[in-house]
């Protein structure tokens, strides 16, 4: 089963894209989600986290992610002990994904991961596609976005690598700014790609 990368700095339409894969029957990895998922109540980060760091379950026996942000902010040492409780159980998440889509015979899957350059997972892709948008369209974008402001905006930039860098590593690249049909045109084709790519291994 061949696996593609989905990846896009903030702001780019990358959600948007992952959902028209959704919709074309393509099973997706959704990254965000499956850190949700273990921070939920019952979710497997929540004991781990509270032993490490105390009090940062909420009432709802979930983990209260703002607290949890305070406790590492600007800690590096703290930072370095979240990564090592999160990254192997959302890592464990993502082999059971593969597996699911694997076991049902599809074709290929979708990797939805953020920071997916950033973290190295793009090495365990065969393709990777960057979601892109012209910068002044990003930058309206997310500052219609509920309480996000520039600075904020610009925090959020910092920690990813740069669009253009981004683009020169893909193998594939969507500009969302010319709308969901001219998207969903680019999507299907990749995934006729990806399909075509797979036969062919087969012969």
């Amino acid at each position: 089963m061949k696996i593609l990368g989905l990846t896009g700095s903030i702001g780019m339409g990358k959600s948007a894209t992952a959902a028209m894969f959704r919709e074309e029957g393509i099973p997706v990895y959704d990254a965000d989600a499956a850190v949700h998922a273990i921070y939920a109540p019952g979710g497997a980060a929540v004991q781990p986290l509270e032993a490490a760091f105390p009090g940062v379950t909420a009432p709802d026996g979930g983990i209260d992610r703002a607290r949890l942000r305070e406790r590492v902010l600007d800690d590096k040492a703290a930072l370095d002990r979240l990564n090592a409780i999160v990254h192997p159980l959302v890592g464990q998440s993502q082999i059971d994904f593969r597996e699911e889509a694997q076991a049902a015979g599809a074709a290929f899957a979708v990797l939805d991961i953020p920071l997916l350059f950033e973290t190295g997972g793009d090495k365990r892709c065969d393709h990777v596609l960057v979601v892109t948008a012209p910068a002044d369209v990003q930058r309206d974008r997310v500052l219609a976005r509920s309480g996000m402001s520039l600075d904020a905006f610009e925090a959020i930039l910092a920690r990813q690598m740069p669009d253009a860098e981004k683009r020169a590593r893909a193998d594939f690249i969507l500009n969302t700014a010319f709308g969901f049909d001219f998207a969903r045109d680019i999507v299907r084709a990749i995934i006729a790609l990806m399909i075509r790519s797979k036969e062919a291994e087969k012969q």
